[in-house]
């Protein structure tokens, strides 16, 4: 399934899909040896599009797949610092000095994060993972909403650590593209589902990608 729109010189538009990645998923097409995670390509058989940013496989939520090499670069440059919004289910109860602490960056593997966004968040109601996440009974657990504009290793779980709270569940639900326009979005997706982007969208990611420096 190609893109709608017409790329400059006559040429289709590079593909381009939202998927929401589950639990078990690497973020790529090709098997690692002697690992247990299964892989995009049952998912996704559409050739010649790859991961712009990545989710590990024990996350879940919104990926974005293109065959666009520049925008891939575009959304995976730490210097332009797209926001990324994540509901995080947490072992604890997540204080506001903990809340502030987040907001104001933790020391993660000797650096300290970003300032971040980080408010309490209401169970969404999801569907239960499987396998299930680990509970146990004389600890409750809630739930986070974090945005961040960087992509450390393991950045969110080491982070709700650092503070006390560590994490049990996470979904990417949002990327914001940083052009006054509503961000992508899991909306409308189940697990392991995918849609091609929108007209609308794909017009959005043009721009993006095309606004990089040549």
């Amino acid at each position: 399934m190609a893109g709608s729109d017409p790329a400059t010189r006559g040429q289709p538009a590079p593909t381009t899909l939202l998927l929401h990645k589950p639990y078990g998923v690497l973020s790529q097409f090709s098997p690692e040896a002697h690992s247990a995670w299964s892989t995009l390509a049952p998912l996704v058989p559409v050739p010649g599009v790859y991961a712009a940013g990545r989710l590990d496989a024990d996350s879940e939520g919104l990926l974005l797949l293109t065959g666009d090499g520049r925008l891939q670069q575009r959304l995976t440059d730490p210097r332009w610092g797209h926001w990324r919004r994540y509901w995080v289910q947490v072992e604890g109860t997540p204080s506001e000095p903990a809340l502030q602490q987040l907001r104001e960056g933790v020391m993660v593997q000797g650096r300290r994060t970003l300032r971040a966004q980080a408010i309490a968040l209401e169970d969404p109601g999801l569907p239960e993972r499987m396998p299930p996440i680990r509970q146990r009974r004389s600890i409750p657990t809630a739930w986070l909403e974090l945005g961040l504009r960087e992509g450390r290793n393991r950045q969110v779980r080491r982070m709700t650590a650092a503070v006390g709270l560590p994490t049990l569940r996470l979904l990417r639900v949002a990327i914001d593209l940083m052009d006054g326009g509503p961000p992508l979005s899991l909306a409308g997706l189940a697990p392991g589902q995918w849609r091609p982007v929108t007209s609308a969208e794909q017009q959005r990611l043009s721009r993006l990608g095309g606004g990089l420096s040549r």
